[in-house]
């Protein structure tokens, strides 16, 4: 990119914003790892592989309207500062405690509980801080920009935390603890002209006010449910631990690279849609993604070659990615600034309970089943959902072009 006004780059708000979040995700992708490694090495159990995802999930659920007004009345640089400040600490504790080797899993549990509660509040405050740090009449430009870098955190994370957890089963924490400490710098570096603060009392109402919102829109309410439940059911990556260990014959470096392949993919369809514009027909190309994800979800649960099983979820995250362009797209087309974190809060929830909960589905039905069966069960699900979806919300299929 140029160094010319024309760059969301030259903007030192947007600058540190972008790092900021890009820290952060670095150390999301490095516990996921880390986290799911040493859990299935410690007890060997796939039910407590997928306790990870609901550990996390239940305080974004429970917490999930109180944060979205935080984001909203509060100021929102301040609470994405103390979440990684928060994390970071918690990070800390995971790695003291695996250093020593005196972490237990009960441990494990209350420490992700307690990422669980900062993620709740970091992420509807951070996503609605992008409109205030982007330049003036760049918010797209700025909004792929962040992706594109998001998508190499995902890609280089898993793999880093893996080859971190080779060297020593601590290093992922400690590593985590670090990026989450240069996130809180870079975000509390972030200068905002007019932070958008609502004095909107909270209220009961207005704490639902995001829910509302997302019910008066079926196309907003379908696409963000469609992706809920497609996930939810397709959650195949959440029995990577137990593909890489048991059925591919690899390690932890095996594991970072499986946990990479989709952001790979989802990097190379960013850079297809920022060349290529979905411009008719949204609706149905969201329908075709979800069904290409579920059948790359039964290729993958077949497959006994890491070669095949990389290539199947790095279809998995392309098809992924168009579904989440046009939710992005759709949410921030319509909804006004001073509901951004409340809408953003319900988004979240969402993109929550399909990655986590279906972490945890995946682990119930892999103890119950077997992973590949599972795995197959539910890219299955899958395109049954979006089969169903389609009837279900004529006006999401419907949607013509994204405005």
């Amino acid at each position: 990119m140029s160094s010319g006004p024309g760059n969301p780059l030259a903007h030192r708000p947007f600058l540190f914003y972008l790092g900021g979040r890009c820290f952060s995700e670095y150390s999301y992708q490095i516990a996921t790892v880390a986290v799911g490694w040493q859990i299935y090495q410690l007890t060997g159990s796939a039910f407590n592989l997928g306790m990870v995802g609901l550990v996390q999930f239940i305080p974004s659920a429970l917490l999930v309207f109180a944060a979205g007004h935080a984001a909203d009345r509060y100021n929102r640089k301040r609470v994405v500062w103390i979440c990684l400040i928060a994390e970071g600490l918690t990070a800390a504790f995971l790695a003291w405690g695996t250093f020593a080797a005196w972490l237990t899993v009960p441990e494990i549990f209350a420490a992700l509980a307690v990422l669980g509660v900062a993620a709740a509040f970091e992420s509807p405050a951070g996503s609605a801080l992008l409109p205030g740090v982007a330049p003036e009449g760049m918010l797209q430009r700025a909004t792929a920009v962040s992706s594109g870098a998001f998508q190499v955190a995902a890609i280089s994370g898993p793999a880093l935390g893996g080859v971190a957890y080779a060297i020593a089963p601590g290093a992922p924490y400690l590593l985590m603890a670090v990026f989450c400490l240069l996130a809180a710098m870079l975000s509390g570096m972030i200068r905002l002209q007019g932070p958008v603060m609502t004095k909107e009392p909270p209220t009961f109402g207005a704490l639902f006010a995001g829910v509302r919102f997302v019910r008066r829109n079926p196309a907003i309410l379908g696409t963000i449910s469609l992706d809920l439940f497609a996930v939810l059911l397709g959650g195949a990556t959440a029995l990577l631990p137990i593909y890489a260990r048991d059925i591919l014959q690899t390690g932890p470096w095996g594991l970072g690279v499986l946990r990479a392949a989709p952001a790979v993919g989802a990097l190379l369809m960013t850079a297809v849609l920022a060349r290529h514009a979905i411009k008719r027909r949204v609706g149905v190309r969201m329908f075709q993604a979800v069904i290409v994800f579920g059948l790359a979800t039964m290729v993958f649960a077949l497959s006994h070659t890491i070669w095949l099983s990389i290539l199947a979820l790095t279809i998995m995250g392309a098809a992924d990615m168009v579904s989440v362009v046009i939710r992005i797209s759709l949410v921030q087309l319509a909804t006004p600034d001073e509901m951004r974190g409340r809408v953003g809060a319900v988004n979240h929830l969402f993109i929550n309970a399909s990655n986590q909960l279906g972490q945890f589905e995946s682990g119930v039905t892999a103890a119950l089943f077997g992973a590949m069966p599972a795995a197959v069960l539910g890219g299955v699900g899958t395109i049954a959902v979006a089969l169903l979806w389609m009837k279900l919300f004529p006006t999401l299929r419907s949607v013509e072009r994204l405005e």
